[in-house]
């Protein structure tokens, strides 16, 4: 369900997540997932409280940071680094946690990285090289 073009679909799996935790009931896997990372950005707590807010766009013309596209960066890379896919980023990711000693902020230097090829591919209409990026997160260390 995560995997979907479907901005609303999407979107409500946030808020359905987020309203079983405030509910206190049980969370499949990927709920359980969605609230640590919600938890762990309080920022958007208010977003995910207002279900009215689902069609809302961020732009970055108006200096806006997507938190549905930044969360989901979040997962997506958790997903790389627990199939070690890429290869190797598992271990770059212990090498960071090493070096940073914060799991949150490896994540972000990570996802931003993330973001850009992703972003590259998009534009080229191509799919992202692995090995590039893979690099470039070598630069984190």
């Amino acid at each position: 369900m995560l995997y979907t073009q479907d901005r609303t679909r999407l979107r409500e799996m946030f808020y359905s997540a987020w309203q079983k935790r405030t509910n206190e009931e049980p969370l499949e896997p990927m709920e359980k997932q969605i609230v640590s990372l919600l938890e762990d950005h309080p920022e958007y707590h208010k977003l995910v409280e207002n279900p009215d807010a689902i069609d809302q766009d961020f732009t970055p013309e108006h200096g806006e940071l997507n938190p549905f596209l930044h969360l989901s960066l979040h997962l997506a890379l958790r997903e790389q680094v627990g199939t070690d896919r890429p290869k190797g980023i598992a271990m770059l990711t212990r090498s960071l946690l090493m070096k940073h000693g914060d799991g949150h902020k490896v994540e972000h230097l990570m996802i931003e990285c993330l973001g850009e090829f992703l972003w590259d591919a998009q534009r080229q209409q191509r799919a992202p090289d692995e090995q590039a990026y893979l690099e470039k997160l070598k630069h984190l260390l």
